[in-house]
């Protein structure tokens, strides 16, 4: 498994002597044009609305119904920043939208609250994994939410929308706000999943044909693994925060919903230490491999050198230059000693056999 540098580190930019709540964008993930979308909805219907700019979403604040605007590619500030005038959003909070290398948080500003996510993304063809920061503002009929890329597991929800199903169009912005939360944390396990998949192969060729790949592929998924574990622990925090009901944006009705994303919140995170403590164990049972795969060799080339001992000896006695050695002369010497040294070596073969050295 490969792993992307690129993928994992964010682009750096300096920031040093700017004011706070300066708006610069610290991504990497560019899309063509910043698109936004809009579903505006209630029990009785729904809205589906593709702005050609962002002025356009401004009438939806004062909409009784409920508003879910999406807003995919973060680079262009300009539409972070008139978004975030109009509704009101606090600089701060501008700021750490477009800066994306935030870990998971949640925070409150009275009318409206911050959370930021880290979702994930596996790559079939490298066996990567990389991620993107997604941001939701919720507030008391609205949910905004900032992608930096295209692919998310939103579709789903915009399907429930637009069909009606579930409970999602009879009740409030903040359970749209868990139904966000929980595409994210169930997309985790099919992440997961495909890791899982990887670990298993992996543990497979350690024990049968461990070889200095499989090493690099054991760090490889090890670093993964580390990478994964940081953009999810904090989110039992998160939601934790949100499912304790301190805010009044949150309903006690949403808080059952919630505590069921808690839950799974906590089996990824089980999930991915138990995932860590595998790949550490097959760092060892790759060293006991490798340790008994030279015991074995080590094993061999001794008892070819113990067999070989005995006729060695029997040649240098008859390789000594002496003239008077009788048995010299003999005309059946040589095929003899020759027949000694083959009875010396199967000896010792028979014997080693019986002590089950071999």
């Amino acid at each position: 498994m490969k792993r992307s540098v690129g993928s994992k580190r964010k682009r750096v930019i300096p920031k040093t002597g700017l004011p706070p709540g300066s708006i610069v964008y610290t991504g990497e993930h560019n899309v063509e044009k910043v698109t936004i979308e809009i579903f505006d909805y209630d029990e009785a219907g729904l809205r589906e609305v593709r702005p050609k700019n962002v002025e356009e979403c401004f009438p939806f604040k004062e909409t009784p119904t409920v508003t879910w605007m999406n807003v995919t590619g973060l680079h262009d500030v300009e539409v972070i920043e008139k978004l975030g005038v109009y509704f009101g959003l606090h600089p701060l909070l501008m700021e750490d939208i477009v800066s994306t290398n935030q870990r998971p948080k949640y925070d409150d500003f009275g009318a409206h609250l911050f959370i930021v996510l880290r979702m994930l993304h596996f790559n079939e063809e490298s066996g990567e994994v990389s991620t993107e920061q997604v941001s939701l503002v919720v507030g008391e009929n609205f949910v905004i939410s900032f992608q930096e890329i295209e692919a998310d597991p939103f579709e789903h929800i915009r399907d429930r929308l637009r069909t009606g199903k579930g409970r999602i169009r009879s009740m409030g912005a903040d359970y749209l706000a868990y139904a966000l939360i929980d595409a994210v944390v169930d997309y985790y396990f099919v992440v997961l999943e495909k890791l899982g998949d990887g670990i298993e192969t992996l543990g497979e060729e350690t024990v049968a044909d461990p070889t200095p790949t499989t090493l690099n592929t054991i760090q490889s998924l090890k670093r993964e693994l580390g990478f994964v574990r940081r953009s999810i622990w904090p989110l039992r925090e998160v939601v934790g925060a949100l499912q304790r009901g301190e805010s009044s944006l949150i309903h006690e009705s949403t808080g059952v919903y919630l505590r069921d994303v808690y839950d799974h919140t906590i089996q990824v995170v089980e999930t991915v230490e138990s995932y860590r403590d595998m790949v550490s164990g097959m760092f060892d049972t790759y060293l006991s491999s490798v340790s008994n795969r030279m015991n074995e060799v080590m094993k061999v080339l001794t008892i070819i050198a113990t067999i070989f001992i005995p006729v060695t000896f029997i040649a240098g006695v008859y390789g000594m230059n002496f003239h008077f050695m009788p048995e010299l002369s003999w005309p059946w010497a040589y095929p003899v000693v020759l027949l000694i040294m083959l009875a010396v070596g199967l000896g010792m073969v028979g014997y080693f056999r019986r002590k089950r050295w071999l």
